[in-house]
């Protein structure tokens, strides 16, 4: 058989040069070679080199680059969307549409009561301004008989002893009265969420609103006593920061200054913050265009889907079935999951982000990638930088500064975090069980071993740490503590009040 390569060649030969016709300067004979030099080159060969080095599997741990995963990522989201797609099926062909514009558990005098609360504790961060502004006074006489020493060239070791013991005393005197005011607020703001506001929605509110300016005022009243000191003795304080200078002790007790801070989205108190140059309107509006959105998108999801996955719960919690509360746990956790991160995403990127640019406030680093980290430590050192501020610059950190132990001083934070997670959540559901306290608590733990996880190679341990991260807290922890704190609230005021008397619950969960 006449093989290609014989054809093309004999196509070529017999072809007359005389009447070789030329085609944009080159004839057909020129181009009929060409053709046969292209078709010997690629003549399939049976004998290359396949394998010509030494190579590992893509996903083998000695593999020199790692692959992506973007592929795995998409499949992942895929499963997710479809599966929460049936769930919303089945959930829509069981219980209906449980949403309703209309329908509310709350009353008049929660309304009422919730209102006027919110409007007066503020009133409290005025009282910590009249505190200091008294301070001030007193700091400025002292300043001047300070100044009259030095003229007299009077400033001996003793004298500056003397003048020590006269601030310390005085700040003991200043000391007090923020205490009791910022105690009152929080003692005021949680008795009136206790026994006179029944909806836990408008409770956590006024709580989180009174737990909010009690750590102002603690800061507020913290700050200046160490600015106080610095401006009384320079010599002996340690250096402020360049950004105070624009505003020193005790220019900045003013109202002016004190209103800035009570609407700054940080808990921590400046005299001076980084500020931004204009407010962009566009972006404030697209931020609560995202917070309403999200927040309808997380009353949505607690309605339809959270509502009924707990009222089902609660014949298995009155029987202490292990196995089927379990069930309900890991059942609960997608949606809590998917709540906590809306929540998350709607507070602290645009709540947080719109007052901050109303408030031209230009700090605005409110969380860290905590979704990355490898140990507990790491992630309450991320996930809400305001409260980490705080808890760093007002506890932590004059702890240690004083000897005190760092392993004591984080339990020392952990226990005071832990307080205040009781009163934001057992307070406004009326049921003070000690859950979020426990859980509180139960970190320090987690830390000690996630510590320790995150440095073994062999196992991968920063991975081993992510995902020890992700089942505390979103698959054990957050719905196995709304599961308590509902079948709690279920038990003093729902459907299984009379059944939870001769319950084997009644033995764990006591009614207060």
């Amino acid at each position: 058989m006449t093989t290609i390569t014989q054809m093309a060649s004999t196509s070529a030969i017999d072809i007359p040069h005389t009447n070789a016709s030329v085609y944009r300067g080159k004839t057909i004979e020129q181009k009929a070679n060409r053709s046969v030099q292209r078709i010997r080159d690629t003549k399939y060969r049976h004998v290359f080199a396949t394998h010509s080095s030494t190579r590992t599997s893509c996903l083998s741990q000695d593999t020199e680059s790692s692959p992506s995963f973007v592929g795995f990522r998409n499949l992942m989201i895929l499963v997710l969307i479809i599966s929460n797609l049936r769930l919303m099926m089945v959930n829509l062909q069981k219980y209906g549409v449980l949403i309703c514009l209309s329908c509310h558990d709350y009353r008049r005098s929660d309304v009422i009561t919730g209102l006027l609360l919110y409007l007066l504790v503020p009133a409290h961060l005025f009282v910590t301004y009249s505190i200091e502004l008294a301070a001030a006074w007193q700091a400025n006489r002292a300043y001047k008989r300070i100044l009259k020493e030095r003229e007299r060239d009077d400033d001996t070791p003793a004298k500056y002893a003397a003048a020590l013991r006269s601030f310390n005393s005085t700040w003991y005197i200043v000391a007090f009265f923020h205490s009791v005011n910022a105690v009152a607020n929080l003692y005021i703001a949680t008795r009136y969420v206790y026994y006179d506001i029944h909806h836990p929605g408008i409770g956590t509110l006024c709580e989180l609103h009174a737990v909010i300016v009690f750590l102002k005022c603690a800061s507020y009243a913290l700050t200046n006593r160490d600015l106080r000191h610095a401006y009384l003795h320079p010599k002996q304080a340690d250096p402020l920061p360049q950004l105070y200078k624009t505003c020193p002790y005790p220019l900045n007790i003013n109202m002016k200054n004190l209103c800035y801070f009570w609407w700054a989205p940080t808990l921590v108190y400046q005299p001076v913050y980084p500020r931004t140059d204009k407010i962009r309107w566009p972006f404030v509006f697209r931020c609560l265009v995202e917070l309403a959105g999200l927040s309808i998108v997380i009353w949505i999801a607690s309605a339809q889907y959270a509502a009924p996955l707990l009222q089902n719960s609660l014949d298995k919690m009155l029987t202490l079935n292990f196995t089927s509360i379990a069930e309900r746990v890991m059942k609960l956790s997608t949606i809590s999951v998917f709540c906590w991160l809306c929540g998350f995403f709607a507070l602290f990127q645009s709540a947080l982000n719109a007052l901050a640019e109303v408030m031209r406030f230009g700090d605005r680093e409110f969380y860290g990638d905590w979704w990355n980290v490898s140990s507990i430590r790491t992630y309450w050192t991320t996930w809400n930088k305001p409260v980490t501020n705080f808890m760093r610059r007002h506890i932590y950190s004059p702890l240690v500064g004083r000897g005190c132990p760092p392993a004591l001083a984080q339990i020392l934070v952990f226990l005071f975090s832990g307080i205040l997670h009781e009163l934001l959540v057992g307070v406004p559901t009326h049921n003070i069980i000690g859950v979020a306290f426990a859980g509180m608590m139960f970190q320090i733990p987690m830390i000690a071993l996630t510590d320790v996880i995150q440095k073994v190679k062999w196992i991968q341990g920063k991975v081993a740490g992510n995902m020890i991260f992700w089942v505390s807290f979103c698959l054990v922890g957050q719905p196995l503590a709304a599961l308590l704190y509902f079948f709690a609230w279920q038990a003093k005021y729902g459907s299984v009040s009379k059944q939870f008397q001769e319950s084997p619950a009644m033995n764990i969960f006591h009614r207060r």
